[in-house]
């Protein structure tokens, strides 16, 4: 934390920052490819072209485009979501960063928890195990182990590393049925990777998918082993993590934090990609809006 705060101590030193990972090789004109640039516009936060005349903000393209509020503000939201663990809500953000509106928070954290999806990542590969989990509250009058009743059925694929778990998706389900979980498979899966499930009639179809299916029954396993180990242990920490940092959740949201339990596990010992990541300086899509925000969160 005192190493973040010495290296962006104030705006030019994260103006600094932005413009060296916008041009990391030296500044080069979107217009006419020139190479010589003059002083910032400081009301308007652009750099413009000696040539052309072109004008190019630092902050375009990522969660800070259009905003009001400090690069500071921005650079210690970004750290404090990215290094936070447990997860941050947007009253934390708010009392942390001495934000005025609860509104302006809650924004800002909703901006950077859709930059945590990075459209053009990789599937999973190799070996992976399958499973799918119920998200929800206790219900009375449920029998059988997949009785859902108003629950939201999640499923989750996570990479095997050894003993250990590499990257991992969840994703809601519409059900447990071979054209659901067949479709969960081959968006998050590449093709001719390993996969370990449960015996489940709804995972048989995988192997017609081109998956090496490798599907084995609890009755088959021993006193007191669980199937998929990997999969169990994060399922355990996601509901852990939602219920310790969110406490419960509708199935509107449930989309959101799924994807924030996702950047979190898989970006556990990268906090500087993550911190770049967030702020929208290493993905290819457009930062969101407010009205695409609240629209979805409606």
């Amino acid at each position: 934390m005192m190493q973040f705060q010495e290296r962006f101590a104030d705006e030019a030193a994260c103006r600094a920052y932005l413009f060296a990972c916008r041009w990391p090789e030296g500044f080069r004109c979107r217009r006419c490819d020139g190479e010589e640039v003059g002083v910032m516009h400081r009301r308007r936060r652009v750099w413009q072209c000696k040539d052309c005349g072109a004008q190019t903000s630092v902050t375009a393209g990522t969660v800070m485009h259009a905003s009001y509020l400090p690069l500071r503000v921005w650079f210690w939201g970004a750290y404090l979501v990215a290094t936070h663990h447990p997860g941050i809500s947007a009253v934390q953000l708010q009392r942390q960063l001495g934000i005025g509106q609860y509104r302006t928070a809650w924004l800002m954290l909703h901006k950077l928890r859709r930059a945590m999806v990075a459209p053009e990542r990789e599937p999973l590969g190799d070996e992976v195990e399958v499973d799918e989990f119920f998200q929800g509250g206790l219900e009375e009058g449920l029998s059988g182990g997949r009785a859902r009743g108003k629950k939201a059925l999640v499923g989750i694929a996570l990479e095997v590393r050894g003993r250990g778990s590499g990257r991992v998706r969840l994703q809601v389900l519409t059900d447990d049925s071979a054209d659901s979980l067949g479709s969960f498979v081959k968006a998050t899966t590449a093709p001719g990777a390993i996969v370990h499930t449960d015996g489940w009639s709804g995972y048989n179809a995988l192997s017609a998918l081109g998956y090496v299916h490798r599907a084995r029954s609890q009755r088959a396993a021993g006193p007191g082993e669980q199937l998929l180990p990997r999969a169990h242990r994060a399922v355990s920490n996601f509901k852990a993590w939602l219920h310790g940092t969110h406490r419960t959740t509708s199935h509107e949201h449930l989309p959101v934090y799924l994807q924030e339990f996702v950047f979190r596990h898989n970006r556990r010992v990268t906090p500087h990609a993550a911190f770049q990541i967030l702020l929208g300086l290493s993905t290819r899509h457009q930062p969101s809006t407010y009205r695409e925000i609240t629209q979805h969160a409606a």
